[in-house]
């Protein structure tokens, strides 16, 4: 009788196109054979199907101790099925069905296998109609599988069987399944499902990335990992990954035994090299390394590409490699490596690894490499190697060089390696600069978690007493701290301005600088009308902003208020300009200006462009293990804009939670800001004035006055009135536009006419609700926001709908869903057309005549250009016309051939 396998109940996440296609191919072919490593969960797929069977399920599985055991399986399939119809067998296949279920002492000779074979044959057909499921194939022993695949192949119908089974394997599975028989792989999860896995498993979203990594997607590998690295219970020392849990390890080298030890000496090089090849490793000696990680390949232990690229399906397969093997075995192979490596970084590297001897002169090499390195957190760890091959007799080496790895750290946002290297550094640093300094290197490598630093705060504090350019740089994170995980704008701004204070009369122009950029950025929050010329003074201060990491530079924070104030082409620019620069500064300054970049690129309607930003943002966030909050906000933001409106929902909600947990209540109002938005759009009014409700409530305790920085005033708004309270949406209204008008908001003042007019339009005032919304289709058109603009003709159209306008409805949804496609917003797309064909299934109106008209000459060469994909701009210039004349005429285009899209008429005009 088969165990269940890993003590533990692992979530069905990820697994529903999944489940859908192995049902369906099951009800197709009448039988799958389900493959993948294991902890895939191929186990709980099996639950599903069972669960979700009505009838008779006979079901099985192996242990190893089954292979040797006869007839081991064919005794749990013989025990679902019912006991009257085993007794209802012939002499001889009654007989060695007993034999086979020890329900009598079997004579000699038995069981009869023929009498068996019949017998099992006979059973499955009078069960049916039933289902037969078979878990861990690859442990069966050799006579069940000759007689359950003989008497399946002897059943006629045939019964539907699903088997499981562990992948390079031997292939039991299919001596089981008559063929052809349906393969079904179970992949890796993806790293949102791994975000969905650990949130149901009560894990932090912050291992998301490291997680995915060490596991590769596999479920029980991340369960394990990230309850080990929960726990506290990983590695004490960021390059030596020995302590892995007994119930991981176990799984590991279960995993790593089922290929001969020849393959795993192959693979101990390709686990101790960053990049390993087929190519290096046969020139480090391994002469049959193609064969060899082909054997590793088919046990799902590697990656082989086309052009030779080695790569583990598991991070945590590569770590308990080196881990396991012995020290000498593992500096021979450095030694070997640092030989081949290309890379001169890699190769330095690897003569550090090589030895344990401490060297100045190899120390000063890993230092240069260090300063060389790819990125911050590969020069932390080079510097960590630096510290420790320091020899005793230079401890200010050792300590110089365990400072600039706890800072290098700090700005990776690698909060493992950083207290490693700090907490090295403190153990015998005196010097009050030095010592604060590495408490400010945690403080940085915790991104958005900073509430839980009070004692870090404390001793930095402590140690920079009297020393007003180390009490600056303190405040400064206090304030940073205030504003992210207080909610606390004021407080920020006490503490900024306290610490550029401090920071001139200590003679820093850099923390000076980096404070007033804070005051000046928390300033426009408040809605102080200073903050300009705050700036203005971080600006002046000419400071060098490489140490200050981009985000906490006034140029940045110059960028971000360009977007604030819908001056998108002047923010695109220089954020453009700064990317590259964020590329060498750190993950958490890359990841802020990839996520304006987005935000940039979907409001002036280039989704596709934001979407790839917003990508990009996400996996630097994971490969970092920063928080992914701010980035998931960000995926949210564009995915609701030129996605999808459940995926946006999907990171929004992940978001929220993710905030929470970091106790970031910014991100938390800006995750909930989209979920609010999408339930808002997707009918669900109810509950976006919940979301919505709750942002309103957090910027109101963290004094937010400026609604231009989080736009949810004219949203919360129209869910009020959605939901059937016009008053209070209405006194919103009223409420943050005289706020908006005294800060010159104009995009905001768009948006709240927007909310009017659809206010106006719930009270009956149809005439006062056209003129809002075509006042704030014009603002949006002049600010360059086009999908704002296409929102507010679609809500136009609706309320010329209800006028029983339908002919001006029809024009003015068409435009919107002209807007839409030309900016890629599809979820958009999706609305308008369903505007569209709510409007043509009302009362039918006469249009026989328009769709019978011939086209004019100038509206056929419109429609042959624009039907070949051409912009409006771009047929304007061709045929020397305004862009406003080709709107016009396609409008009357559309009308006459019956169409409502350009993709439509594209369509049409290939069909001919």
């Amino acid at each position: 009788m088969r165990l269940l396998g890993p003590a533990v109940s692992l979530a069905l996440v990820g697994r529903d196109e999944l489940l859908t296609e192995l049902r369906a191919r099951l009800a197709r072919d009448g039988q799958v054979l389900l493959t993948g490593p294991d902890g895939a969960g191929k186990t709980a797929l099996l639950d599903a199907v069972v669960a979700g069977t009505d009838g008779v399920c006979l079901r099985a599985g192996a242990v190893p101790a089954d292979v040797a055991t006869p007839y081991s399986l064919v005794a749990e399939v013989l025990a679902g099925v019912p006991e009257e119809l085993v007794d209802a067998l012939p002499g001889p296949q009654r007989a060695a069905a007993h034999a086979v279920l020890r329900l009598a002492d079997p004579a000699p000779g038995q069981p009869d296998r023929l009498a068996l074979r019949i017998a099992v044959a006979t059973l499955l057909h009078r069960a049916a109609p039933a289902l037969i499921v078979l878990d861990d194939a690859q442990w069966a022993d050799p006579d069940s599988v000759a007689v359950l695949g003989y008497a399946h192949r002897r059943t006629e119908p045939r019964i539907p069987l699903l088997v499981a089974e562990r992948n390079g394997c031997g292939g039991r599975g299919r001596a089981l399944c008559p063929s052809p028989v349906a393969e079904l792989g179970v992949p890796p999860l993806s790293s949102d499902d791994v975000a969905a896995f650990l949130e149901a498993h009560g894990l932090p979203c912050r291992l998301v990335g490291p997680v995915h990594a060490a596991s590769g997607g596999n479920p029980y590998l991340m369960l394990e990992i990230g309850r080990a690295v929960a726990a506290g219970a990983g590695s004490t020392r960021p390059l030596d990954d020995a302590a892995l849990p007994e119930r991981l390890r176990a799984l590991i080298g279960a995993r790593l035994a089922a290929v001969p030890p020849a393959v795993l000496a192959t693979l101990l090089p390709a686990a101790l090299t960053a990049a390993p090849t087929v190519a290096l490793l046969r020139r480090a000696g391994r002469d049959t390394a193609a064969e060899d990680l082909a054997v590793a390949e088919a046990a799902g232990l590697v990656t082989v590409s086309d052009g030779g690229a080695v790569a583990f399906t598991a991070g945590v397969l590569a770590t308990a490699l080196a881990a396991e093997a012995p020290w000498a075995e593992r500096t021979a192979w450095h030694a070997t490596l640092a030989d081949l490596a290309a890379d001169p970084v890699d190769r330095i590297r690897h003569r550090a690894l090589a030895t344990d001897v401490p060297d100045e002169e190899l120390a000063e090499d890993l230092c240069a490499a260090g300063r060389a390195a790819r990125d911050r957190a590969s020069s932390a760890e080079l510097h960590i190697l630096a510290a420790e091959r320091t020899p005793l007799c230079h401890p200010e080496g050792a300590e110089r060089r365990l400072l600039t790895a706890a800072e290098e750290a700090g700005h990776a946002g690698r909060t493992d390696l950083a207290r490693w290297a700090a907490d090295a550094l403190l153990a015998r640093a005196t010097a009050p600069a030095v010592r604060v300094r590495a408490h400010l290197a945690i403080i940085d490598a915790a991104g958005q978690a900073l509430d839980d630093l009070d004692e870090t705060f404390a001793r930095a504090t402590a140690d920079a007493a009297g020393e007003p350019a180390l009490l600056a740089a303190v405040h400064l994170r206090l304030a940073w701290r205030a504003n992210l995980s207080e909610g606390s704008p004021q407080r920020a701004r006490t503490e900024s301005a306290r610490a550029a204070t401090l920071a001139a009369q200590g003679g820093d122009r850099v923390i000076e600088a980096m404070a007033l950029t804070m005051q000046a950025r928390v300033e426009r929050i408040l809605g102080v009308p200073d903050s300009a010329r705050t700036l203005q003074r971080a600006l002046a201060c000419d400071a060098p902003e490489a140490p200050m990491g981009l985000r906490n530079t006034p140029s940045y924070l110059a960028a971000r208020h360009a977007v604030y104030d819908d001056q998108l082409p002047g923010a695109r620019a220089a954020l453009l300009g700064l990317l590259p620069v964020a590329e060498r500064t750190g993950a958490e300054d890359l990841i802020e200006v990839l996520r304006s970049l987005a935000e940039v690129e979907a409001k002036s309607g280039r989704c596709a462009a934001a979407l790839d930003h917003a990508h990009r943002a996400v996996t630097v966030s994971e490969e970092a293990g920063l928080s992914p909050g701010p980035s998931w906000f960000t995926m949210a933001q564009v995915e609701a804009t030129g996605g999808s409106f459940a995926r946006a929902l999907g990171y929004a909600e992940r978001g929220a939670h993710a905030s929470e947990e970091e106790h970031d209540v910014v991100f938390l109002s800006r995750n909930l800001h989209v979920s609010g938005l999408v339930k808002l759009v997707t009918g669900d009014a109810t509950g976006a004035v919940t979301a919505l409700r709750r942002v309103r409530e957090l910027e109101t305790a963290g004094y937010v006055l400026d609604p231009a920085l989080l736009r949810w005033h004219a949203d919360l708004a129209t869910a009020y009135v959605a939901a059937g309270d016009p008053d209070e949406g209405y006194a919103l209204i009223a409420a943050t536009r005289l706020t908006a008008l005294a800060l010159d908001r104009l995009g905001v003042l768009a948006a709240l006419s927007r909310a009017e007019g659809i206010y106006r339009s719930a009270l009956g005032d149809a005439a006062g609700a056209v003129d809002l919304l075509d006042r704030a289709a014009l603002d949006f058109a002049l600010l360059g926001l086009p999908v704002e603009h296409g929102r507010t003709l679609l809500a136009l159209g609706q309320v010329e709908k209800r006028r029983r306008r339908r002919g001006a409805a029809r024009d003015v949804l068409t435009a919107a869903l002209e807007a839409f496609e030309q900016t890629g917003a599809r979820p958009w797309v999706t609305l308008a057309e369903t505007a569209l064909d709510r409007l043509e299934s009302g009362p039918a109106e006469p249009r026989s005549a328009a769709v019978t008209q011939p086209l004019t000459g100038t509206e056929a060469r419109i429609a042959e250009l624009v039907g070949q994909g051409a912009s409006n701009r771009e047929v304007a210039a061709t045929l020397f016309l305004s862009v406003k004349t080709v709107e016009a005429t396609l409008t009357r285009v559309y009308r006459k051939l019956g169409v409502r899209s350009r993709t439509q008429l594209s369509t049409l005009l290939r069909s001919g």
